[in-house]
Order: structure tokens, then C-alpha cells, then sequence
């Protein structure tokens, strides 16, 4: 749980939301509900083990952020994800009814990221073991079908390595569900973007047209789109998202909100995993993914 203030809304919570779902508890401490709303809310954050982040704003020494969110109770809860406000409730539940309030919203326990395959993955990296990384990985899937993270994993250890072929084979039988787990989404934007490139044509020949369109028309979302994939398939990411920022800043809703879909997926397929810390402890954030959320996050408010 965390106490947010003016100073450290954006990164604590708007910020935070566009990887993590956030409830945001508006409470005083003259308010008896608010007392004994605030444990209940606190245990089902550990027993969500990660799922959710808790913060806590104090209405009446925050009154520019309760008057944002038209606050005229207390207390009230407000779910924030993707950097935006989704759902809320009002008063002091019973902790049955805000479990599933948090259901229907959170991802599945399933599709939390699961550290282990990946630290053991990334030992062998370091020591510059792609293989031993890849076979340790291909067995946990094998030996766990539906566990999305390692299949995250691997999937994306492939695409990094070139093995596109190999990826799409990896990444097969969880097709049917991706568009519903974030982190699987984020693997089919880069495939798509792999998909897009023409395999005829070298990527200067690509860029360069690209890069006359938007020179005659600035607007061309299409050809900055296309460009953004371009620089995906290279792994230019900041690039990438570069380019997707110039398209949300003329025009949000741009496709069913591609640009904005495909630049969260760039954020969950270059963050590193989160290095082991201390209980109680907040582990670093990798500052060119902090640095590209609040990018975003000041884009898509404003």
C-alpha cells in the first residue's frame, strides 16, 4: 500500500497502470467506514500476490485529486488500468463483494509473470548460453502446457534470436487466447510486425519510401504505423515507440487504438525482470521503460 499525493499521482498511479491494474482507495481519517475498509483492501493486495497495486489518497489533503475524480463520498475506490479509470465502487463492502469486483477486472493468477523460468533462462544467457536458455525453457512448456510465462519466454528468446519459425511454432497453441492475456498480445504485435515487412525488399528501400510519405503528409498514420513495425522487426524499440508517439499525439483513437495498443506491447517486451528485493521492498524500475510510460501516460491524458 502506498500513500499518494499530487507530487507522485502520475508515477504511482497513472504510470503504474499501464503494466499493473490500480485501486485507488479514497479515504480520512475522520471516516469510520474508511477504517475499516482499508485492512480488508490491504490483505486481498497480498493475497493477490501482485495482481493489483494498492494506493491510498487522503481526500482531505488531496482535494485537487478527489475533485478530478468527483469524489463526494468516502470512501470510494477507483480502479485505474491503462493509465485510465475503469470501474469503482463506493463504501465499505464485504470483502466477498470486492473479490469479485477485482475479478471481473484482473487478469488470471495464471498470467502473472512467473520469475523462475525466466531467471534461469537468463543465467544461461549471461553466460552466453542461448541454447541451454531456449531447451530450459521448451521443457517447461512441454511440461506445462498452460503456463503462458514461460511460453512468454521462450517465445520472445526465440524472436530475439532470429528463430522467427521456430517462434510462430512455440507460439501456436496459444493463438486462440492471446488477444485475452497481455503479455501473449504483446509477442503478436511483433510477430504481426515481422509479418508486415516484405521479404523482397531490403529495410532502407522500406524506410526511405516510408519516410517520403510522412515527409508529403504528416498525417500519413499508415506509413508512421508501418515505420514503427519497420523499427520493431529491428528491435529499435525506443525508435518504435518514437514513432507511435507521433501518431497518438495527432490522432488517440487512430484504428481501434493501435498505436496505443502496440506501444504497451513494446513496454511488456523490453522490461526486464524485476530483480529480487527485500520484503516489504520496491525493486527499480528500468528507467527507459519508466521513461516511455510517462511518455505515454502525458500523451494519452492531455
Amino acid at each position: 500500500m502506498i500513500d499518494v499525493t499530487i507530487a507522485n499521482f502520475d508515477a504511482e498511479v497513472v504510470d503504474a497502470s499501464l503494466t499493473v491494474p490500480v485501486l485507488v482507495d479514497f479515504w480520512a481519517p475522520w471516516c469510520g467506514p474508511c477504517r475499516s475498509l482499508g485492512p480488508v483492501l490491504e490483505k486481498l493486495e497480498g493475497a493477490y500476490n501482485g495482481r493489483f497495486k494498492l494506493v491510498k489518497i487522503n481526500s482531505d489533503e488531496e482535494q485537487e485529486l478527489a475533485g478530478a475524480f468527483g469524489i463526494r463520498s468516502i470512501p470510494t475506490c477507483v480502479l485505474m488500468i491503462g493509465g485510465k479509470p475503469v470501474d469503482g465502487f463506493m463504501g465499505a463492502l464485504p470483502e466477498g463483494q470486492i473479490r469479485a469486483f477485482l475479478d471481473k477486472h484482473l487478469p488470471a493468477e495464471e498470467e502473472q509473470p512467473a520469475l523462475e523460468e525466466e531467471e534461469a533462462a537468463l543465467a544461461a544467457l549471461d553466460d552466453g548460453d542461448v541454447a541451454t536458455a531456449v531447451v530450459k525453457l521448451q521443457e517447461t512448456v512441454a511440461a506445462e502446457p498452460d503456463n503462458d510465462d514461460a511460453r512468454f519466454d521462450l517465445v520472445k528468446l526465440l524472436l530475439q534470436q532470429g528463430f522467427e519459425d521456430e517462434a510462430k511454432v512455440a507460439f501456436a497453441p496459444v493463438i486462440a487466447k492471446a488477444a485475452g492475456v497481455r503479455r501473449l498480445s504483446a509477442l503478436q504485435h511483433w510477430m504481426n510486425a515481422l509479418d508486415q515487412v516484405p521479404l523482397n525488399l531490403a529495410p532502407e528501400a522500406i524506410e526511405a519510401e516510408l519516410q517520403a510519405r510522412i515527409a508529403t503528409n504528416r498525417r500519413d498514420f499508415v506509413a508512421r504505423f508501418g515505420l514503427a513495425q519497420l523499427r520493431m522487426t529491428e528491435q529499435r524499440w525506443t525508435d518504435a515507440m518514437d514513432e507511435l508517439l507521433e501518431i497518438l499525439m495527432r490522432d488517440k483513437a487512430w484504428n481501434n487504438e493501435l498505436a496505443r495498443k502496440t506501444y504497451i506491447a513494446i513496454l511488456d517486451l523490453i522490461e526486464p525482470p524485476k530483480p529480487k528485493v527485500a520484503e516489504g521492498q520496491i525493486p527499480p524500475e528500468d528507467p527507459t521503460v519508466a521513461t516511455y510510460r510517462r511518455r505515454l501516460s502525458s500523451v494519452v491524458l492531455s
